[in-house]
């Protein structure tokens, strides 16, 4: 904290003028400091002049933690500037609440005050973060009215705003009413393309760009990057890491976590590592950034490893560290592992951010703890609808139809709107509970009551739903009727109901369908022919099974896990039908290539 400014009168600088005090105030780097200069303006009658009180808005606005000091000192000021109104604008903007901006632009014009080409980047910011597109809309009106429609600063926020309000085409209009492109223009527009997941036209926007001899900076290569996290644009992501290197903006942090984010995504998991042991300086972005890359790419265990690094490094951790970790360990269902960090958690004082609750409910719900599932979701002072999709999720998961029923009463009672994945799980309860009318009105008033178009997940549980309770009919006339176009999974939902009906001749009317689509999907081929076994149709059922050799088909092993004792017992057939056990520690690579079963009666399950 820096120490509070003494000033004292001297022949040089009277008291009488405000020419020292405007001096001192361009040093004051803390609000405390500022403050006491404050008390020696008003002590000296200067609490009226209009210049140092705006002076004081402006740097107060600066400062971190001092927007509501800015603000009591411009509501002393009878009748504030247009620099007045700009100060406390900018400060709101920056320092938020974004949610005041409006307000105050909006009685700027009420008392007759014109905005400027200052006012408006800030007034259309807030608008982007607030995501209030109409509020920016009549912003951008007075844009033009006050002739600062060919302003570029004032245009580039604009193209930031209709981006953020997900109508980048707007953008678009007014990137191209441009006569003159600056590098913030540039990279404003490949940032909503790809805020959008537009990003062929953002990789286009781009090379337009150096096309066009703007050199990008480094904001302009962290916009981009987004762009390139799907394999299908993977060298253009090597070729702007390649620009990242030449331009010599390899050491600039933010940068590096957008390559690491951007290879991760690309599955180039090894790539990343390279980057991320290669940051000097490693931020908390970097480090949530490497465990994102290995959690969402199935490395469990590497991402845990990594957070356990981090914790001996001594670098502190958010919410948004522990949603990954957390979600690392739903995926390998380690339980004792997930206690752990709940523990962390609530050592930090991070148990109440929502985002770690919800993952913290998906992670004991998944690895069959209904009972701490439950403790987290009642612990939780605010439950949004992720929160509650998620215990009705956990519920029907474990076929207690009931229990999904009192939630789903217990949501709405709370007006709490249910949204697409809500219905999908009470629907999957309906069907695994053979609650057929019940699944049908919440599938009607899911359309009626809240407006959500089905998906197909939706049409796949009123399918499963319809042939698990034998009307396998009325399943294939949904099918015919579905809003959506059916895939593969709806075909195959009827297709094991035909299975556990019996039902030979529907089986084979819904795999000439599916086959159709999906004709190298190994599990239809194996659950038809089971189907012809089943029924005494051996010859059928070997036909299929050449098939499946002819085409090179072979099913995916399955594998289940066992902790004890803080290791992973691995039980499992090799390939040449011997059984052996397999040991491994969290910290060591899962055995591939092994059938894995977890059970008593293993000569029944390997039959």
């Amino acid at each position: 904290m820096s120490r509070p400014i003494q000033w004292k009168p001297s022949p040089l600088f009277p008291p009488s003028l405000s020419l020292p005090f405007n001096i001192l105030l361009n040093s004051c780097a803390s609000l405390p400091s500022l403050q006491c200069l404050h008390a020696r303006i008003v002590i000296h009658g200067f609490s009226n002049h209009l210049a140092l009180t705006t002076k004081l808005i402006s740097l107060a606005s600066l400062l971190s933690h001092s927007i509501c000091y800015a603000r009591k000192l411009f509501d002393t000021l009878p009748q504030p500037d247009s620099f007045a109104w700009n100060s406390l604008i900018r400060g709101y903007a920056n320092l938020g609440p974004c949610n005041e901006v409006p307000l105050l632009y909006k009685e700027m014009h009420q008392r007759a005050l014109s905005p400027d080409h200052f006012t408006f980047p800030f007034v259309v910011r807030s608008c982007a973060v607030l995501s209030a597109l109409q509020e920016g809309k009549q912003a951008h009106c007075n844009v033009i009215k006050h002739g600062f429609d060919s302003n570029v600063y004032v245009q580039s926020s604009l193209i930031t705003m209709y981006a953020c309000g997900g109508e980048v085409w707007d953008s678009k209009i007014v990137f191209d009413g441009l006569e003159m492109r600056n590098i913030v223009a540039w990279t404003a527009m490949v940032a909503g393309y790809a805020q959008n997941g537009a990003y062929e036209k953002a990789l286009g926007a781009f090379r337009w760009m150096v096309a066009s001899r703007v050199q990008p900076n480094e904001v302009t290569l962290v916009s981009v990057l987004p762009a390139c996290e799907t394999i299908e644009y993977l060298n253009s992501g090597k070729s702007i890491h390649g620009m990242v290197i030449k331009s010599g903006f390899g050491l600039y942090v933010p940068l590096v976590n957008a390559l690491i984010s951007m290879y991760g995504k690309c599955e180039n998991a090894d790539t990343a590592r390279q980057l991320f042991e290669g940051v000097k300086l490693r931020s908390l972005v970097s480090w949530n950034t490497m465990i994102a890359v290995y959690e969402q790419s199935g490395s469990g265990g590497k991402a845990i490893k990594l957070f356990q690094r981090m914790l001996t490094e001594k670098m502190s951790f958010d919410s948004v560290t522990l949603v990954s970790v957390i979600s690392a360990c739903t995926g390998l269902g380690a339980l004792d592992i997930g206690r752990w960090v709940h523990e962390l958690a609530k050592s930090k004082g991070l148990e109440s951010d929502v985002r770690v609750s919800n993952a913290l409910l998906d992670m004991y719900a998944k690895c069959g703890s209904l009972e701490y599932a439950r403790n987290v979701f009642t612990g939780l002072t605010s439950r949004d609808v992720v929160s509650w999709s998620t215990i009705i999720g956990a519920y029907a998961a474990h076929g207690r139809a009931e229990d999904v029923r009192g939630f789903f009463s217990q949501m709405k009672a709370e007006g709490v709107m249910p949204n697409s994945f809500t219905f999908t799980s009470v629907l999957a309860a309906c069907s695994h509970s053979g609650l057929v009318e019940e699944g049908i009105m919440h599938f009607d008033s899911m359309r009626r009551d809240y407006g959500i178009t089905p998906t197909i997940e939706h049409c796949a549980c009123m399918v499963d739903l319809l042939g698990r309770a034998g009307q396998l009919n009325d399943a294939l006339e949904f099918i015919r009727r579905m809003p959506v176009k059916p895939d593969s999974g709806t075909w195959g939902a009827l297709l094991g109901a035909c299975r556990i009906h019996g039902n030979v001749e529907l089986a084979e009317f819904v795999a000439q369908e599916f086959f159709r689509l999906d004709p190298h999907n190994v599990t239809f081929y194996v659950l038809m022919s089971n189907i012809y076994t089943e029924a005494g149709r051996w010859e059928d059922a070997a036909r299929l099974r050449k098939m499946m050799k002819k085409q090179h088909l072979k099913k995916s092993p399955g594998y289940s896990f066992v902790d004890m004792s803080n290791w992973r017992w691995i039980l499992g057939i090799l390939g040449n039908g011997q059984w052996d056990v397999f040991v491994e520690s969290y910290e060591e690579k899962v055995i591939e290539g092994c059938v894995v079963f977890v059970g008593k009666d293993y000569e029944e399950l390997a039959t």
